[in-house]
């Protein structure tokens, strides 16, 4: 097969590329006029080689780039329909200074046609395979003015601050001190940021207290951060294959208790409130009480009728030493969305915390079930954090904090 690049070869590639740019306007994902003509302009088959054009330009496909020894993904080439939804939050312009955290090329290409000739794009990694395969790719394309960078993102990047905005696309536990201090002062940071368990990418601008407040989050899948930035993630295995995700150190979880609460007839309590827009239905139920974890099953609990299907997937669970409490949904034509939420309980305490739960489902139905509903604020060390509360969120740097209007 021959390497040599025909003219029918970018034609065809020039037709599907557009046909992603219909499909993102279509989706929602790309709105401005300024992140369509860089999607219609960076060839992205470029830097997935060995991908047919109909998955490297595909709105939802993230192709591997590189795996550990286990099969565990390390790097990846994220979703156009992701990619696109971040940069619009990112409202980048003409003229500024980026730092791409996590490195592919692709989304750096994305960023030198948002920047322009006068803009300046610097993107890093931690990975000497990543950097090198950024860097040649980039170069390939045209945009060998891209600034790669191999270093750990958790610290500064020498002779390129400030930064008017900053993009991170790895999963991170927490923001460095170094992207704050690095950030203009009118700058924005968009960083998908692990909270309770799940990941948002998150739309933060500085706020009057040297902190950040949020404009805009929605949920997303990254690969984590490696390096100094990483962090190691808290589970409780409960039964075979029934394990719990927390991210708070401090929660006392009674595995035993639990496991004998599994193993007990189940209870099931329905709200008489709508079931809709799970994620946002999630961050609210992981914010607003204090013993809420996220509750994983495998396929045999499930085919065995200990937990329901919702938990393959994982979902908010409540706890209260030898009992628990986790969503549940059903049918009902009555609902605007076709769904009613309920609660499935098991232990002693089955019918207390199903109450509970229930009042929580019907509280986020009757005052937030809009997208976009929270607002999420970082705060630094060694400023004064808020008062503690199941909202307030204790990272190695800082706090998050997530309320609600």
């Amino acid at each position: 097969m021959s390497d040599v690049t025909t003219d029918n070869d970018v034609e065809e590639a020039a037709i599907v590329r557009a046909a992603m740019v219909r499909e993102l306007r279509d989706q929602g994902a790309i709105r401005s006029e300024s992140v369509a003509a860089a999607f219609t302009s960076v060839p992205r088959h470029l830097f997935t080689p060995g991908e047919p054009l109909k998955v490297a330009y595909a709105v939802d496909a993230t192709p591997i780039v590189k795996t550990d020894g286990n099969g565990l993904t390390l790097s990846s080439v994220s979703a156009p329909h992701l990619q696109a939804t971040m940069l619009e939050a990112a409202a980048i312009e003409p003229g500024m200074r980026v730092l791409e955290v996590g490195s592919g090329g692709y989304n750096a290409a994305l960023l030198a046609e948002l920047v322009g000739d006068n803009g300046r794009v610097t993107t890093v990694d931690i990975d000497p395979y990543i950097i090198e395969r950024a860097g040649t790719f980039l170069h390939e394309a045209g945009y060998g003015h891209v600034h790669v960078v191999l270093a750990d993102a958790e610290q500064d990047v020498p002779m390129a601050a400030p930064f008017d905005r900053i993009i991170v696309t790895a999963g991170s536990w927490d923001i460095p001190p170094a992207w704050i201090e690095q950030l203009a002062d009118d700058g924005r940071i968009v960083v998908p940021l692990r909270l309770k368990g799940t990941t948002r990418w998150i739309a933060f601008d500085r706020d009057s207290g040297g902190g950040l407040v949020s404009r805009s989050y929605g949920l997303c899948v990254f690969v984590p951060f490696q390096g100094a930035g990483s962090h190691i993630e808290r589970t409780v295995t409960i039964d075979d294959g029934v394990v719990l995700r927390l991210d708070d150190e401090d929660l006392m979880v009674d595995a035993e208790a639990l496991r004998r609460a599994l193993h007990l007839p189940r209870i099931e309590r329905w709200s008489g409130a709508v079931f809709d827009m799970p994620d946002e239905l999630a961050l609210f139920l992981l914010t607003n009480a204090p013993n809420m974890a996220l509750l994983y099953s495998g396929q045999e609990a499930v085919d065995q009728e200990l937990l329901a299907s919702s938990t393959l997937k994982g979902v908010p669970v409540l706890l209260d030493g030898d009992s628990f409490a986790y969503r549940a949904a059903r049918e009902n034509d009555d609902m605007s969305s076709g769904y009613e939420s309920g609660v499935y309980a098991h232990g002693p305490a089955a019918e207390n915390v199903a109450t509970r739960y229930v009042e929580l489902l019907r509280q986020w139905a009757d005052k937030y079930c809009w997208r976009g509903a929270a607002s999420i604020q970082y705060i630094p060390k060694p400023a004064i954090p808020t008062a503690p509360s199941a909202g307030a969120v204790a990272k190695r740097h800082g706090t998050v904090v997530v309320t609600w209007p």
